[in-house]
C-alpha cells in the first residue's frame, strides 16, 4: 500500500492492452476518487459530532473519533492513488516532490485504530493514556521515506549532496517495496488482539452488543488475506514491477473503497455519537423511586452476585421498564448499567481482601464469588473504581493471598 511509482511503465503487460476498454481503469480511478471523498466526509462528521457528544459529558465519543480516524487514513490512502495516477503527478518535478514529501500513505496505525476502537465499543469507559500511545510509536515506519526525502532535497539545495550522485528514488521504492511485511504483520497482530478481547468480553456482554465488534473485525480480516495474496508475489523482485503493470493497485484499493463506504453506513449508523430523538425527561418521583428500587435490588437482594445478570433481568426483577431503568442511570446517575453492578461487585471484593478468612482464597477466586465472570472484566473494574489494580490494592494493604498462576 504504498505510492504509484513514477518510473516508466511502458510494459507490454500493462492493464490497458489487457483490457482494451480503456473507460474501466478510469471507471475504477473515479471509484477510487468518490472513496476517498465519502472517507473525507463522514471521517469529518465522525471526528466533531463525537466531540460534541464528549462535550455533553457522555461516555462512547472515543470510539467515533477512533473510527473517524480510521476512515480518515483509508481515505488519505485512496487520495493518494488516485493523486499518483494524474498527468501532473507522474511527469512534473513538482509531482514528484510532492509524492516524496507529503505523507499520505499512513498505514501503521490501522492495526492500533482497530483495536482501541473494539475496546471502546465494548467498554464505553476505555480512555487512550500513555501506555496506548505507545502503540502508535512505529508509525515512524511509515515516515521514515518521507523523512529521508525532505532531508536529501535540503542536502541537494544547500550542496552538502552532490548533484546526480545519489538516487535516492530508487532506495526509496526498495524501502516502500518491503515495508508493507510490518504493516501487515502490525495489521495481523492486532487483528487478533481485537479478536482475543472480544472472546473475554462475550460473557459480560449480551450477543449484540458483539455483533458490531465481530463483523468489523471479520471485514478487516477479510481484507488482510487480499492484501496478503497481493504482498506474496510483489515482495519478489522479479515480479513486483509485473504485478503491478499488469494489475495496478486495483486489487488493494478496490476493497478499499468499499471499506470506506461500508464503515461510513454502518460504522456511524452503530456509533453513539449519531443523533438521537429528543426524548421526554422523566419525572421526579419516577426517577427517586428507580433509584430506591435499583439500590433495593443490589444491596438487600444482591442480585450483583449472578453473573449473567443483564437489564433485561434487571427490570424483570425490579417491574420497571428497561428504557426508564437505562435513563435513570445514564441521564441521572451518570453510569452505565455494567458500572452500576460492578460497583457493587468491587466494593464487595475489596472488602473481603481485607477479611483473614478470605485470604485463602485467589483473587480471581473472589472476583469469581463476587459476581465477575471475566479477570479483564474485573481488572478494568476495579482499577477504575479504587484507582489502583488487584495487585497494587493487596500490596499497599499488606494483604498475602493465595498465590494463582498469571494473576
Amino acid at each position: 500500500m504504498r505510492k504509484h511509482r513514477l518510473n516508466d511503465r511502458s510494459s507490454v503487460l500493462s492493464i490497458d492492452k489487457l483490457l482494451p476498454m480503456h473507460w474501466i481503469t478510469g471507471f475504477f480511478d473515479t471509484l477510487i476518487l468518490l472513496g476517498a471523498l465519502q472517507g473525507f466526509i463522514v471521517s469529518g462528521l465522525l471526528y466533531y459530532s463525537s466531540r460534541s457528544f464528549s462535550r455533553k459529558g457522555r461516555t462512547g465519543a472515543l470510539s467515533g473519533r477512533l473510527l473517524a480516524m480510521l476512515i480518515f487514513l483509508l481515505a488519505l490512502a485512496c487520495l493518494n492513488i488516485y493523486l499518483m495516477k494524474q498527468s501532473w503527478a507522474a511527469s512534473t518535478t513538482a509531482g514528484a516532490i510532492f509524492a516524496a514529501v507529503v505523507p499520505m500513505i499512513i498505514i501503521m496505525p490501522v492495526g492500533p485504530l482497530i483495536f482501541f476502537y473494539v475496546r471502546s465499543c465494548l467498554d464505553p469507559e476505555f480512555r487512550i493514556g500513555r501506555r496506548e500511545r505507545m502503540h502508535f510509536y512505529p508509525v515512524i515506519i511509515d515516515f521514515f521515506p518521507y523523512a529521508t526525502a525532505i532531508l536529501y532535497i535540503v542536502g541537494i539545495l544547500s550542496g552538502i549532496i552532490p548533484k546526480n550522485v545519489y538516487h535516492i528514488g530508487d532506495f526509496i521504492d526498495t524501502y516502500n517495496v518491503y515495508s508493507d511485511i510490518p504493516r501487515w504483520l502490525s495489521l495481523i497482530i492486532y487483528l487478533w488482539l481485537s479478536r482475543r478481547y472480544i472472546s473475554t468480553s462475550a460473557g459480560e456482554d449480551g450477543p449484540d452488543k458483539l455483533q458490531w465488534p465481530q463483523k468489523f473485525v471479520r471485514i478487516f480480516s477479510l481484507f488482510a488475506v487480499i492484501w496478503l495474496l497481493f504482498l506474496l508475489p510483489y515482495v519478489i523482485p522479479r515480479y513486483s514491477n509485473a504485478l503491478i503493470d499488469m494489475m495496478d493497485w486495483y486489487p488493494i484499493y478496490l476493497p478499499l473503497v468499499f471499506m470506506i463506504y461500508w464503515l461510513g453506513v454502518k460504522g456511524y449508523s452503530k456509533s453513539p455519537v449519531r443523533s438521537e430523538p429528543a426524548r421526554p425527561p422523566l419525572p421526579e418521583d419516577t426517577v427517586g423511586q428507580a433509584i430506591l428500587t435499583l439500590k433495593k435490588c443490589m444491596e438487600e437482594d444482591r442480585l450483583w452476585l449472578n453473573p449473567g445478570l443483564n437489564l433485561p433481568m434487571l427490570a424483570q426483577h425490579s417491574s420497571i421498564a428497561s428504557k426508564t431503568l437505562s435513563a435513570v442511570l445514564n441521564q441521572h446517575m451518570h453510569k452505565t448499567f455494567n458500572e452500576f453492578v460492578n460497583e457493587y461487585r468491587v466494593r464487595e471484593v475489596s472488602r473481603r481482601l481485607l477479611m483473614p478468612e478470605s485470604r485463602t482464597l485467589t483473587i480471581a477466586g473472589l472476583a469469581y464469588e463476587c459476581g465477575f465472570n471475566s479477570i479483564p472484566t474485573f481488572q478494568r473494574a476495579f482499577k477504575a473504581m479504587i484507582g489502583l489494580s488487584p495487585k497494587e490494592y493487596v500490596s499497599i494493604h499488606g494483604i498475602v493471598t493465595k498465590p494463582r498462576e498469571n494473576e
